[in-house]
């Protein structure tokens, strides 16, 4: 086994055991290293060299890549967890898509997989989220939270969590012109009428809190023909016309 092949084995073995005791700080660095370390196996990218050790590399930057996936969802970096991903999509595929409402990139990742896989617990699991979903099933989807299948499910729940309300929302928005605090408070899922201002003030800046109610009136999406383009487009069709009815 060649020296940088050694080096890469002993450093994931003490990733594996920082990333165990919880030691992020340590994890990371070592992380950083492998991904260097990594660079210089000549099987990989961007060598792609046949070796005779061709196929432990790939295995052990496999390894690499699955733990840090994983620790970078404890560290809770999206950026980084987008990045290290991508480096792994050709092994690992779990709810980030779904986590973050890109439905059809999460069906095309899907259709990719073989059938046999599809009963794997993880990717069960991911599928019935999605389903929850698509229905509009909110209350199942936060359920679901509680019967994670792997530890490192919990921070991609807490962002979908964070996706349905953003849907809720959206529909609120659509469907009333206010809402009870307390009606608006139950249907975003916060359990305090504080969360539910904060929210407001970081993600909803156009909604109103007046008479102990939220007003959407703000937030509504004008319609298409009070915008300036739509009156010139109507006024210009009334001059044809009258121009059609003169010739």
């Amino acid at each position: 086994m060649d020296s940088e092949l050694e080096e890469a084995v002993c450093k994931l073995a003490w990733l594996n055991f920082a990333c165990a005791r919880g030691d992020l700080h340590s994890g990371a660095a070592l992380l950083a290293e492998l991904k260097v370390l990594l660079t210089r196996l000549p099987s990989l990218p961007p060598s792609f060299e046949k070796t005779p050790n061709a196929v432990e590399e790939l295995k052990i930057a496999r390894a690499i890549y699955e733990n840090a996936v994983i620790l970078i969802l404890k560290i809770k970096d999206r950026e980084a967890f987008e990045r290290s991903l991508c480096q792994l999509k050709e092994f690992y595929i779990n709810t980030w898509l779904l986590a973050e409402n890109r439905i059809a990139e999460f069906h095309t990742e899907l259709e990719l997989l073989p059938l046999e896989a599809l009963s794997h617990p993880c990717i069960k699991y991911a599928v019935e989220l999605e389903q929850s979903f698509m229905e509009g099933a909110y209350n199942r989807l936060i359920n679901a939270r509680q019967a994670v299948p792997h530890e490192t499910y919990v921070y991609l729940m807490d962002l979908l969590a964070e996706t349905v309300r953003d849907e809720v929302a959206d529909c609120s928005v659509e469907a009333y012109d206010y809402l009870p605090i307390n009606v608006a408070k139950k249907m975003l899922m916060f359990t305090s009428d504080q969360e539910l201002l904060e929210y407001i003030w970081e993600e909803q800046p156009e909604w109103e809190i007046k008479d102990c109610s939220v007003h959407f009136d703000m937030a509504k999406p004008k319609s298409h023909m009070d915008l300036p383009s739509f009156k010139l487009i109507k006024q210009a069709l009334s001059y044809a016309r009258e121009l059609e009815n003169i010739v």
